[in-house]
């Protein structure tokens, strides 16, 4: 068999094979005998077909099979006996086959040379302090205080700064820009004529960022049974792009008004929320969440950092068939947190190829940092035992509700239990170079 592998740059490489005729022959001979056992042709009983026949009636099914089972296997062994190791199926082409003639062809593939990752103890990182200050506990307090607001009727007076109306409101984009400034009362032509958009039973929020500039202060004052028609004018820059730059007229009919009224921030504040007697309780147990917040972000961060910095190392251009990987996991990973939140991907307006694009150097940086991990765990033999991957599947099986067995079953079924063992070598290696690495800031 002969081979001739070509050097396209320093991760791309092509390999043109050539095998002899009579093992190409071989094979047909042998396909050709499984097809004689199993397939009826006119003129002859089954199994007595000659290989003659065979050959000239089933020609093009037969050098296919025999191309799809030989072509792998080929492959698999020119590899292995190189030594090269390809990051993903190598890519077939320019295949030619035929009775009696060598079969050719060239596969091409990425892979990962070795590569000098560096001095470890160069790596030099800083872990941001996980000091949780008084203001920022008073905040969270606060954002406890505000989701415990209950909402009182109001009577007597029309709606003021902070209320909440419940209106009926109808609006459709004027036939034709009025000449005046945004939010001032305005003639409404007939919105049965104009396709208006009628939202019944709305509750609107006085001082919500919800609202266009110029909306509350039309509402200002009116009472319950009161209505109102009034235009805004949208800036051209306005963030929903179906009305900027126009003009809306609305009509609005107010039914109720609400006031919301905060609870004070007391003890008995403090055993509403559940298992604290006293407000000082409370204030700690915000204290202590907020403080193991900012430690998994300092570590978050200092991770970051870390492949950022490894990213740096590697010496060529990481190899195009792992970054394109790295985007799909990044989209799917995307998608799946929409659909997490009851949002349909496909409904969601979102241009996929340009959010594909914008994640292009994250994903080849991502992809840079982990082939530096890789290689640090091959260089320091750090691997994965057996039992270290069964407590990963159980923690994955907890978190999702099902057990380890069926996680497992899974994952073999996918082929992702090579995942399993990829990610926490990585995770070894980053604790490697940690433990290494010169880092400043809070222990």
């Amino acid at each position: 068999m002969k081979t001739e592998f070509i050097d396209v740059n320093e991760t791309r490489k092509n390999v043109r094979v050539e095998i002899p005729s009579d093992v190409v022959d071989a094979e047909i001979d042998r396909v050709a005998r499984g097809y004689s056992r199993t397939v009826k042709v006119p003129g002859f009983r089954p199994g007595k077909t000659p290989p003659r026949v065979i050959k000239q009636r089933f020609k093009e099914q037969i050098l296919h099979e025999v191309a799809h089972d030989l072509i792998p296997r080929v492959v698999d062994d020119v590899l292995r006996e190189r030594g090269v190791e390809p990051v993903d199926t190598p890519d077939v082409r320019e295949v030619t086959i035929e009775a009696g003639q060598p079969l050719t062809f060239t596969a091409s593939f990425d892979t990962v040379p070795a590569f000098e990752p560096g001095e470890y103890s160069t790596l030099s990182l800083r872990r941001a302090s996980s000091h949780v200050e008084d203001k920022a506990v008073d905040e969270a307090l606060e954002r406890l205080r505000q989701r415990a607001a209950r909402f009182e009727p109001v009577e007597g007076r029309g709606i003021d700064h902070g209320d909440t109306a419940l209106v009926d409101l109808q609006r459709w984009e004027s036939a034709s820009e009025p000449d005046q400034d945004a939010g001032t009362p305005a003639q409404a032509t007939d919105p049965r004529k104009t396709g208006a958009e009628t939202h019944k039973g709305v509750s609107v929020e006085l001082g919500s960022s919800a609202n266009p500039t110029g909306f509350d202060e039309q509402l200002l004052g009116l009472e319950p049974g009161a209505g109102k028609t009034f235009t805004i004018r949208f800036p051209t820059d306005y963030p929903a792009a179906e009305l900027a730059g126009k003009a809306v007229t609305y009509t609005v009919t107010v039914h109720g008004i609400k006031k919301r009224v905060l609870p004070l921030l007391d003890d008995e504040f403090a055993k509403d929320l559940g298992e604290f007697e006293t407000l000082g309780a409370l204030r700690a147990r915000v204290r202590e969440d907020l403080e193991h917040e900012a430690r998994h972000a300092a570590e978050r961060d200092i991770r970051s950092d870390l492949l950022k910095q490894l990213a740096s190392r590697v010496p060529f251009d990481v190899p195009a068939s792992l970054v394109e990987r790295e985007l799909d996991r990044r989209v799917e990973d995307f998608a799946r947190r929409l659909m997490e939140q009851r949002v349909d991907p496909r409904q969601a307006g979102i241009d996929w190829g340009a959010f594909r694009e914008a994640q292009r150097d994250a994903a080849r940086e991502a992809v840079a940092g982990a082939l530096v991990l890789d290689e640090v765990a091959r260089r320091e033999h750090l691997e994965v035992s057996d039992d270290e991957a069964d407590r990963e599947i159980g923690r994955f099986a907890e978190r999702a509700g099902r057990t380890p067995a069926s996680v497992r079953a899974r994952l073999e079924k996918e082929g992702g239990m090579s995942r399993i063992y990829s990610g926490l070598r990585r995770e070894k290696s980053i604790d490697f170079l940690m433990a290494r690495a010169t880092i400043s800031g809070e222990a």
